[in-house]
């Protein structure tokens, strides 16, 4: 082989491992500005109405006589109906509820000798009611139960009033768009403040929907979260979106 072939395939070599080298560099380079990105989190928050509210309402009968007893509960439970339906609340938003008997001396942990009254009847009666208003307003007005006569449980647990807003999926696509707009705002502020260019949107995660009392804090979990004695609600969602930066 003749010298001068001998040095073009050596010069050949080397801008070959050059040119290889290049684009090796270049691809680095490539991979490593594409690799950039920014994670940042976007929120929207709003104020709803409850649109149920589910009242429970449970009355307490104690007497020696269970029969008697029953008697008495279920002169109660109409005095009740009667008094939710004369307030404006419709017979087919009131429903009849478990009842339950105690029978004090057949409770192995009770004292005996200190029972007045054998049996303890709770009936629970249960208001399911879209017209939240209206059940709030009567729910103030239970002290005309008791001047019927009517033994109103305040200890017991299922009395109470719980108010939901069960309207979510009307107000989440806004309320996830006003999150990602958030979000990119965020995005865009802290690539001006750090002298780079926001690139495109790579990937968003959302996350839950949070419902609580207004009152309450915003400390995340299911989206019916526990809490439910305020009227007013409020919603939020965070939601996680990456961006590439130039």
């Amino acid at each position: 082989m003749k010298k001068s072939d001998l040095a073009i395939i050596s010069i050949g070599i080397v801008v070959a491992f050059g040119l290889c080298g290049y684009l090796i560099g270049q691809s680095i380079e490539n991979f490593r500005n594409g690799d950039r990105t920014i994670l940042v989190k976007g929120f929207a928050e709003r104020e709803v109405k409850a649109d149920l509210a589910v009242w429970s309402i449970s009355c307490r009968a104690a007497s020696n006589d269970l029969v008697e007893g029953a008697k008495r509960i279920e002169q109660d439970q109409k005095k009740i109906i009667d008094f939710l339906v004369a307030k404006g609340i419709g017979k087919e938003e009131i429903i009849s509820r478990e009842i339950r008997v105690n029978d004090r001396l057949a409770n192995e942990y009770g004292g005996y000798d200190n029972v007045n009254f054998r049996y303890v009847i709770v009936k629970v009666l249960q208001v399911r009611s879209t017209n939240v208003d209206r059940v709030q307003e009567v729910s103030r007005l239970t002290d005309e139960l008791v001047r019927a006569g009517v033994v109103i449980s305040q200890n017991d647990y299922s009395n109470n009033l719980q108010y939901y807003f069960t309207k979510l999926n009307d107000i989440k696509p806004k309320m996830l768009t006003e999150a990602t707009q958030n979000a990119r705002e965020a995005a865009i502020s802290f690539a001006s403040e750090s002298g780079v260019k926001l690139g495109k949107l790579k990937r968003a995660s959302q996350g839950l929907f949070t419902i609580v009392d207004r009152d309450q804090s915003l400390s995340g979990g299911d989206s019916f979260a526990s809490g439910n004695s305020d009227i007013v609600k409020r919603v939020r969602v965070v939601i996680s979106v990456e961006y590439s930066i130039k």
